[in-house]
């Protein structure tokens, strides 16, 4: 493979992950959006509930108010007519009835007319077609709404319009889900809260509705005229409009702080939050719309909020005077809510990426490290046929010598081409012995004998050995040998080759006179080889390297240097089956030491 194709590859791979990347951004950068829509949904939902909760709260305790004194008013004439006669008696009871069926309906009809005056789409639904459309999440989908505008005419003539919103139902239910209660329900779409529905109490109570007729009936056949006559004054008192107008402005006259229960909108706030599934600190205060105009102020968080993320509302939006009310909520934590509910997916988002670098980075190295290895396989391959091409072409010299019937006379000429083509066929039987026991190291073939050997002698047997190669390239070699013998457990013939591998690179990469320094020593359980020489040196790169196979280190213009690049792998794996480590140190131009530690036998 080309560099050319291994740049096309890794550009590919580093778009393609750069791809997935921007792909997990923008994905987590959606879901951070869509999660903060719907948490700000909620939490309108919720404050605009506690707004109706507020209104509804203080429209009751003004009705219990008045209907207090009303009934202080009403106790006394009951009593006086209690003693008058039992019959009156009888209709002060169904009077009370009706006074308290009456205040019911005006409860209920001041609540829609705050819906419908704050909301004025408001759409009145069916409990049958809620409990069948909008309470099914699959039918709930297929409810639709539209808003019609149509011109009328007023009293005078003049052209208005007036808009009119129509729900309806594109898909027909398998079946009609009759209604569980007779609350009374408005469909609202409001434009920045979104759809909902606000469920109000029933027009009437059922059971006091019943219990009223039947006193009416009593009252008929006891009292029909005076029955008549307490409906007529009760229905004239509770139905007045002016004086429903007069309550309104009363009330209006009041301060907010007056018709405001702090605690009570804290506890509904807290509970319409948690029916919401958010359980986050919140501060929420009460102004007249204005920053400076803080009327009441609760924080349950140090944190200072930003007023630009403050969710708000109006309170009391139907008063038609006095004081404006505005409820703001702050979350200053909302940010770690948020980003808490996406843990899980960032975790694993992030773990997806580390895991795809790494594949990608490992894949970038393997190819990288994969196109070494057949540069330096052809290196070794090129060098390995200058080695096995030279003994060749010198035995095949010296057996055509012999072929000539001058040189076979002469028998000195023979003996020494003979020794010739005996020497070339060692060596080229040294090279062949040399890779085939790289080969069987990665095969995992090659066996070691373990036998007691004496490093002193044996790395005295491999100079004698090499005392011809020595004495041609001028080699100094100064020994310093532990006195007593230094026993270790290992293979006789791979230790010496060990040796002998050592001290020819020494020779090789020396450009002058080497001097190799042997030493030997004793440490503990461990037997130290040092092996020092006045070579080229190496750089911090190759000493990295030189372990590797195949790997030569570069002699720049001098191409002398012969071998396979297979030398010091070889020693590194057999030091390493013998239970052993090998060190290097190096600088340019300084030598090379590589120090060998062997386990000491102790029989």
């Amino acid at each position: 493979m080309n560099r050319k194709s291994i740049s096309l590859i890794i550009g590919l791979m580093s778009v393609a992950l750069l791809g997935v990347m921007a792909m997990q951004y923008y994905f987590i950068r959606q879901s951070y959006h869509l999660k903060t829509q719907l948490f700000d949904e909620s939490v309108m939902a919720a404050i605009n509930t506690v707004a109706l909760k507020v209104e509804k709260d203080e429209a009751l305790r003004f009705l219990n108010n008045k209907e207090s004194r009303e009934n202080k008013a009403r106790e006394n004439q009951e009593n006086e007519a209690r003693r008058s006669s039992q019959e009156e008696e009888s209709t002060a009871y169904a009077n009370r009835m009706r006074m308290k069926q009456a205040k019911l309906r005006s409860d209920f009809k001041a609540l829609e007319q705050q819906v419908k005056r704050r909301y004025p789409g408001a759409v009145l639904l069916d409990n049958d077609f809620y409990e069948t459309y909008m309470k099914d999440p699959v039918l709930r989908s297929h409810v639709k709404y539209e808003v019609t505008i149509q011109q009328a005419y007023d009293e005078a003539g003049r052209v208005f319009q007036q808009q009119e919103m129509g729900i309806y139902a594109d898909r027909k239910a398998s079946q009609i889900i009759k209604a569980k209660d007779d609350s009374v329900r408005y469909f609202i779409v409001d434009p920045i809260v979104g759809e909902f529905v606000i469920s109000l109490p029933p027009r009437v109570d059922a059971k006091l509705e019943g219990e009223i007729r039947q006193l009416e009936q009593q009252a008929k056949v006891r009292m029909a005229s005076v029955y008549m006559d307490s409906v007529k004054a009760s229905g004239s008192k509770e139905g007045s409009a002016l004086e429903n107008l007069a309550d309104e402005f009363e009330r209006s006259k009041k301060s907010v702080m007056q018709r405001i229960d702090p605690k009570f909108m804290e506890e509904e706030l807290r509970q319409e939050l948690k029916d919401r599934e958010i359980a986050l600190a919140f501060n929420f205060n009460i102004s007249n719309g204005k920053r400076d105009s803080i009327m009441f102020q609760f924080a349950s968080n140090k944190a200072v909020p930003d007023v630009n993320e403050a969710y708000t509302t109006v309170l009391f939006p139907s008063d038609l005077s006095g004081e404006r009310a505005v409820l703001s909520v702050f979350f200053p934590d909302k940010s770690s809510l948020l980003m808490g509910n996406m843990k899980v997916m960032l975790i694993s988002s992030a773990t997806l990426l580390l895991v795809l670098i790494a594949c990608f980075t490992f894949t970038i190295l393997s190819i990288i490290k994969q196109k070494k290895l057949s540069a330096m396989k052809s290196d070794f391959m090129n060098n390995m046929t200058h080695e096995f091409k030279t003994p060749v072409a010198t035995i095949m010299i010296a057996s055509e010598s012999l072929k000539d019937s001058e040189i076979s006379q002469d028998q000195s000429r023979v003996a020494r081409l003979a020794g010739i083509i005996y020497d070339e066929n060692i060596r080229l039987g040294n090279h062949i012995e040399r890779v085939l026991n790289i080969a069987r190291i990665e095969k995992g073939d090659l066996k070691l004998e373990s036998e007691p050997i004496d490093i002193n002698d044996l790395i005295g047997t491999v100079v004698d050995s090499m005392a011809l190669q020595l004495q041609k390239n001028k080699v100094e070699i100064e020994f310093d040998l532990n006195t007593e013998p230094l026993i270790v457990l290992g293979d006789e013939l791979h230790l010496s080759n060990v040796i002998f591998n050592l001290i020819d690179n020494s020779i090789k990469y020396t450009n002058h006179a080497p001097h190799i320094y042997i030493q030997t020593r004793s440490h503990g359980n461990h037997v130290n080889i040092i092996l020092r020489d006045n070579g080229m040196g190496m750089n911090r790169d190759q000493l990295s390297k030189i372990f590797d196979q195949f790997y030569r280190i570069p002699t720049g213009n001098i191409h002398d240097v012969k071998g396979f690049g297979l030398g010091l792998s070889y020693v590194q794996d057999i030091i390493k089956r013998i239970g052993g480590t090998i060190k290097v140190k190096s600088e340019i131009n300084k030598g090379a030491e590589f120090e060998i530690t062997i386990p000491l036998y102790k029989p």
